[in-house]
């Protein structure tokens, strides 16, 4: 048995929104074409042949729609493509979409229920900050909308997480962060850490320090509420205790290693990574090729040994190297290591936070050891 994530993008990089900090329009603009177009039915049909012939009953397939805004490809794409994996016999399918949730009514959260998607809404939590940047082609802020979409996805009882776009300015917050999440009900959230673009810089960019500062203070915060019984899920925390527990990263690039994801473009191209859907990195067409030939093409070699091979060099003396392996290559300077090289904001949240970590990680393993016994 065997199990295969694949990323699709079925609206390409249309959005209904102008977020001032959108990463993947600035990867858009990089490449010969910078809107596949809508995904039709026939690229849908062809995609799912070509993999289900490398499928096997008892295989495992998750898919997770993503944009851009993935709504914008219309509720009839979804319901299309739910109806052929539903003719597929013995393979187990999963189903996540990140949104930023406009689009949301009783239609879309009622066929969301009925097929079990896990829904990831874009919030920046902080009304004020996520209406500065998170705009729609108006140029107006949308808070009032997707908090009206998170009491759409409650009341239909559909599953969905939060995630947030941890940029410079979002960061210097944590207490309102963690009381807004609290405010908003928020069980489950995600930060991900705001990128600079490819060839310029960007003020919402997060800064190595922003990112110690940030969860640190918010550690603090979660740690109180979890030693009173109330549990919040925390992304980065949970990956932490994950792979202080398995001994492998739950997150992409926690261990400083990449690995080639398969994301799908609207057109049925293929890239290895979101944050790099370039024509460089272009594996192939999934609408016209098998699944197995997509996962051999040399460009996938290509792509997990790009520079940077090394590490900085603060890297090198770290206790954690091991650990982390310089964390991701695209957001290590958002994250680890800032611009003097001497600072490493990773280091400084494991060596606050680490040991309180490693000691619920291995309250865990003891807990699944006595289960297994």
């Amino acid at each position: 048995m065997k199990s295969v994530n694949i990323m699709i993008k079925p609206a390409s990089s249309a959005c209904n929104m102008r977020c001032k900090y959108c990463f993947y329009e600035d990867v858009a603009n990089a490449r010969a074409f910078k809107n596949a177009g809508r995904m039709q039915n026939t690229t849908v049909d062809a995609m799912l042949a070509n993999m289900e012939a490398d499928l096997s009953s008892g295989d495992r397939v998750s898919f997770a729609f993503q944009g851009g805004e993935p709504t914008l490809a219309g509720l009839e794409y979804f319901k299309h493509f739910v109806s052929v994996t539903a003719r597929w016999k013995g393979i187990k399918t999963a189903y996540a979409l990140q949104t930023n949730g406009i689009l949301l009514d009783d239609a879309w959260c009622a066929f969301l229920k009925e097929n079990n998607f896990l829904v990831g809404i874009s919030c920046d939590l902080l009304p004020e900050m996520h209406n500065a940047t998170r705009i729609d082609a108006a140029g107006e802020g949308t808070y009032k909308q997707v908090t009206n979409a998170i009491a759409l996805l409650k009341k239909h009882k559909v599953e969905f997480n939060v995630l947030c776009t941890l940029t410079n300015f979002v960061a210097r917050h944590p207490g309102k962060v963690w009381n807004q999440l609290v405010k908003l009900g928020i069980d489950y959230v995600q930060f991900t850490p705001c990128i600079g673009f490819m060839e310029e810089f960007s003020d919402y960019a997060l800064t190595p320090k922003r990112f110690a500062e940030f969860y640190i203070d918010l550690f603090g915060y979660w740690y109180k509420d979890y030693s009173k019984g109330s549990y919040r899920s925390v992304k980065l925390f949970d990956d932490v205790v994950n792979q202080l527990i398995l001994k492998v990263p739950t997150g992409c690039g926690l261990d400083g290693k990449c690995r080639a994801q398969l994301v799908v473009e609207g057109d049925g191209s293929v890239y290895p990574c979101d944050f790099y859907c370039v024509d460089e990195y272009k594996l192939g067409n999934l609408a016209e090729q098998r699944l197995c030939d997509i996962l051999s093409s040399p460009v996938i070699d290509a792509f997990v040994q790009r520079a940077p091979a090394s590490l900085p060099a603060l890297c090198e003396a770290c206790p954690y190297k091991g650990f982390c392996g310089g964390n991701c290559k695209r957001m290590r300077k958002e994250i680890c290591i800032d611009a003097s090289g001497s600072f490493c904001g990773y280091k400084a949240f494991l060596e606050k936070c680490g040991p309180t970590l490693s000691a619920l990680a291995n309250k865990q393993r003891m807990y699944m050891n006595r289960r297994r016994g």
